[in-house]
């Protein structure tokens, strides 16, 4: 698991990340992730996730930028001290990528604030030593 959250965020993010063998062709140059996000609320209010911001990179380079409402049909509120847990995927053109991005917040106030989502990588099992 890798902790992606920045100093200072009272939003944390944690992510796992897994390949997904059996919809992934990879003579086809198509590779397939999942990856489970845990968002905790650190801040002593309510936060609800409003939207998010995903930049996602392949081996070769090419970015692809994701901009949207929620995450998966949902715009979660999360209370003070609690989780928030959701798994999604993306498609690569390659075995190896990495994923980076924020959440835009809104705490129970109304003031709207950025939770980062430090870089991780997408890679096939076996191929980074």
């Amino acid at each position: 698991m890798t902790e992606s959250s920045k100093v200072g965020s009272p939003i944390k993010v944690s992510v796992e990340t897994f390949y997904v063998e059996a919809q992934s062709e990879p003579e086809k140059d198509k590779y397939v992730f999942a990856y489970t996000i845990t968002i905790k609320n650190h801040s002593l209010c309510n936060a609800k996730l409003e939207s998010r911001y995903w930049l996602i990179t392949d081996a070769n380079g090419k970015e692809t930028e994701v901009e949207g409402e929620g995450v998966v049909g949902e715009t979660p509120t999360i209370r003070p001290g609690e989780s928030y847990k959701y798994t999604s995927g993306a498609v690569l053109d390659t075995p190896v990528g990495t994923m980076e991005g924020y959440y835009m917040m809104r705490n129970e106030f109304g003031a709207e604030f950025k939770a980062p989502i430090s870089v991780f990588r997408l890679s096939t099992p076996n191929i980074l030593h």
